[in-house]
């Protein structure tokens, strides 16, 4: 290359970087709020949530990466306008195709490193968050180690524990088990301790009871309105005004030394066998395969997110020859020459948008 084109490519890759940059932190910031939900009720580490939000990183690249580009070459090529070097090397016989050449091959630059995210490095993240967050939500253990809070880390089961000792024991445990809501189940211990073991995460309870309840059965009968007969014996049957007998609630309580609880059950790895669209790649969405019949509609989608893929990098050639046009051609007068910024900006941010 000759040493002008390579000036002038010096030029504009330190502000694309610091466009890339500032870009990416602002946008990364806000979309790594909702991984804080996760990793907090979960009781993950930082450097999980610093991981997780690493892997978000390749999909906002392929948005940011040709704006930054645009960005940055405008306030590139503007500054060499200001210092009136684009003027001397007109002047001295450099051709407004020499000077192109530079913008355009940091367009490629750009348009590699973004198809290089869209296509290979965006998916792979992709499936690595999945699998990552999988792993989170069956870690039900973490999330029960929250001293004084009432946690819900699986539907139908409530944990409670008062408090958390240095050496790991658990004191004042309540398990509130509701899967069947018609038998509510509540375990209550002294103290209990939280154990990992080869087949998942188990709860040891020491020196509590099992108290477990039926709830009222609806009565049966051709009376639209049954009405519950008050006063009656603990557990015995009861009247409903159609006729029909109708067991009472009860409550049975057990006391017991020590009783394993079974939290793997709750959080146990469901891993859903069906990729979700930024997890594909190319040929994935191409020629989409899937366990159950893929509809036209989901054909359709699969087909619009492999165009989207191909087609972003380009939109690096359109911001190169857009913001190239602003500073090099017309009239070099202040007025003109501000309109010219500004309507370039405006017809690339239209352009995005469409697109």
């Amino acid at each position: 290359m000759p040493r002008l084109s390579t000036y002038v490519l010096r030029q504009l890759v330190g502000p694309i970087a610091l466009f890339v940059f500032l870009l990416t932190s602002v946008i990364w910031l806000s979309q790594s709020l909702r991984l804080l939900d996760l990793v907090i009720n979960r009781g993950q580490t930082a450097p999980t949530f610093f991981y997780l939000t690493f892997l978000l990183l390749p999909s906002l690249l392929v948005v940011i990466l040709p704006i930054a580009y645009f960005a940055g070459t405008l306030y590139g090529l503007h500054k060499l306008h200001a210092d009136s070097e684009l003027t001397v090397m007109s002047a001295a016989g450099v051709s407004r195709a020499q000077l192109l050449a530079p913008v355009l091959i940091a367009a490629g630059i750009v348009m590699l490193a973004t198809w290089a995210c869209s296509l290979y490095v965006m998916p792979f993240c992709q499936r690595l968050m999945r699998d990552k967050e999988i792993d989170i939500r069956a870690d039900i253990g973490a999330a029960i180690l929250n001293e004084g809070q009432f946690n819900t880390p699986a539907l139908g089961l409530t944990v409670f524990m008062r408090e958390l000792s240095p050496d790991g024991q658990l004191r004042g445990v309540l398990v509130n088990d509701e899967r069947d809501p018609q038998r509510p189940t509540t375990y209550l211990a002294e103290s209990g301790i939280l154990a990992q073991t080869p087949a998942g995460a188990r709860l040891i309870m020491l020196d509590g009871t099992i108290e477990q309840g039926t709830v009222d059965a609806p009565c049966r009968g051709k009376a639209p309105a049954p009405t519950l007969v008050r006063g009656t014996p603990h557990g015995k049957p009861t009247k409903c005004a159609s006729g029909a007998s109708h067991a009472a609630p009860s409550l049975s309580v057990l006391r017991f030394k020590r009783y394993v609880f079974d939290l793997d059950q709750f959080g146990g790895r469901q891993e859903d066998a069906e990729l979700r669209t930024s997890e594909r790649y190319l040929n994935e969405l191409l020629w989409p395969t899937s366990s159950k019949p893929l509809r036209q509609g989901a054909r359709n989608v699969f087909f619009a997110e492999a165009n989207n893929r191909l087609a972003a990098p380009l939109y690096c050639v359109a911001f190169a020859l857009l913001a190239f046009a602003a500073v090099a051609l017309g009239r070099h007068a202040r007025g003109a020459y501000a309109l010219r910024l500004i309507s370039a900006s405006m017809i690339a941010a239209g352009l995005r948008i469409a697109g």
